[in-house]
């Protein structure tokens, strides 16, 4: 137990991995990139208000953690969706009062887990440090500290790569997998998604409270390309813009705008009622980067027993559905899991953590992208919103029978493979009740019940 494993990344998985291994009794080291933003603030505009739900509060709640993180969270019960001429419809998440999800700050979330590692006594952070290169045969990782400018050699037993999206153990480990392995071990697959994203704000309002509803995330959807909003504690809402990179005949994109006009004109005609609660629109809209979106899939997640990536540095996905953090947390518990039930085999443990995660990720990337033409295009749809109503009578008629695809990925840890297998079931089933009807109270509930029967056996 004595073992020291060394996590390359200190974001939200990292630190949350470092805990458990903490637990188990393990020596960690964290290798961070960043300055400590706990004492520095997190780089404007790069910090996506996160939704966390049911598979990240049970990873929290194994590690004793919820109590605190609760006093970070402002429950969102469903989408507002703001139509262009100013009217609003909400669209609840779920059926049951506790089907909400939860807006949390990206920055005091991860500060929070930051704490709790240290607070272990098992752990020690490191910022300011950068990966340069992972020597797995001789097990010694490469770091350049910019704090003073030279590098470090570091050993370890073990190693994590939690270091993103854009990881560079990654990189180090597909490489070596190419050396050692055969088949298709060492592959990987990016994916950009030709959207960006640029982040604003709606202050709180002169008395500090909110300017719009507060418990909801708010959505402008325009086909192409959407607006929405996320509330935070201090009554402000983080605004994220996801718009295409390029500008087509169908719609603009952000390479249309690069003037103040241009600007002024392109939200005052597609958002004017959040245009108006944005008094520092131009100058988030310049000061602030565009940041890229994209998906990316590889194989292995593992070399023997040495080295292993978890987060995004294996799976990152598009943030549409949510589930970015909440399947970094699950990637937590299970890797934990594994680890408890391998009796110190390490490759065993991270042969099983692989196998059971990897689908997944897959099928959580998957439904992430299908999510974003529902935000930005289906939810204004007379017959998407006909097939989630018909979605939600067939979930009161037929409890344990039929879950929604979005509760299923949301507010239960049924894995995703699972989820996106049953919703495929439900896209079908919805389909049929559906056709020809303009209400649920024209659908057939015996034909409801048939369907039910032969394709969805009681779960």
């Amino acid at each position: 137990m004595q073992e020291k494993i060394i996590i390359a990344g200190g974001g939200l998985v990292g630190a949350m991995a470092a805990s458990f291994l903490a637990r188990r009794g393990f020596r960690v080291e964290i290798y961070e990139q960043r300055q400590d933003l706990r004492a520095h603030d997190i780089a404007a505009g790069r910090s996506i208000n996160l939704a966390l739900a049911n598979r990240g509060i049970y990873a929290l709640e194994k590690l004793g953690l919820m109590e605190r993180v609760s006093q970070l969270l402002i429950p969102m019960r469903g989408r507002m969706v703001h139509d262009i001429d100013g009217s609003c419809n909400f669209q609840p998440y779920g059926l049951k009062s506790e089907e909400v999800i939860y807006s949390v700050s990206r920055g005091a979330l991860n500060g929070l887990l930051l704490d709790a590692a240290e607070a272990s006594g098992k752990v020690e952070i490191f910022f300011e440090r950068e990966l340069l290169d992972i020597d797995f045969n001789g097990r010694r990782a490469r770091f350049l500290d910019h704090s003073r400018g030279c590098e470090d050699s570091v050993s370890f037993d073990r190693l994590i790569g939690a270091d993103g999206a854009g990881s560079k153990a990654r990189g180090l480990l597909l490489e070596q997998a190419r050396k050692e392995l055969s088949g298709d071990d060492g592959r990987e697959q990016i994916e950009p998604l030709d959207h960006q994203y640029k982040e604003l704000e709606i202050p709180a309002d002169a008395r500090g409270g909110f300017q719009l509803e507060r418990e909801a995330l708010h959505i402008w959807p325009r086909g192409g390309f959407m607006l929405i909003a996320l509330p935070n504690l201090d009554g402000s809402f983080t605004v994220t813009l996801f718009l295409p990179e390029k500008s087509s005949r169908q719609q603009p994109g952000f390479d249309a705008l690069q003037t103040e006009a241009e600007v002024q004109d392109f939200f005052r005609q597609y958002f004017p009622d959040a245009t108006a609660l944005m008094p520092s629109l131009l100058q988030d809209f310049f000061d602030n980067p565009c940041g890229h979106l994209g998906t990316v899939r590889c194989a292995p997640w593992h070399l023997d027993g040495t080295a292993m990536l978890i987060g995004d540095a294996a799976h990152a996905i598009v943030p549409f559905h949510g589930q970015g953090m909440n399947c970094g947390f699950e990637d937590c518990v299970a890797l934990d899991d594994c680890i408890g039930q391998s009796a110190g085999e390490w490759e065993k443990a991270f042969r099983q953590y692989s196998e059971s995660r990897i689908p997944n990720g897959n099928a959580i990337a998957d439904m992430a992208l299908e999510n974003y033409i529902e935000m930005r295009n289906s939810v204004r749809d007379p017959q998407f919103l006909l097939k989630k109503a018909i979605g939600f009578e067939l979930e009161k008629r037929f409890p344990g029978r039929f879950t929604p695809r979005y509760g299923m990925v949301m507010f239960h840890r049924l894995p995703y493979v699972e989820a996106q297998r049953r919703g495929e079931v439900n896209r079908r089933i919805l389909a049929q009740l559906a056709e020809g009807r303009d209400s649920v109270e024209q659908v057939d509930w015996d034909r409801a019940q048939q369907l039910l029967e032969e394709l969805l056996p009681s779960q």
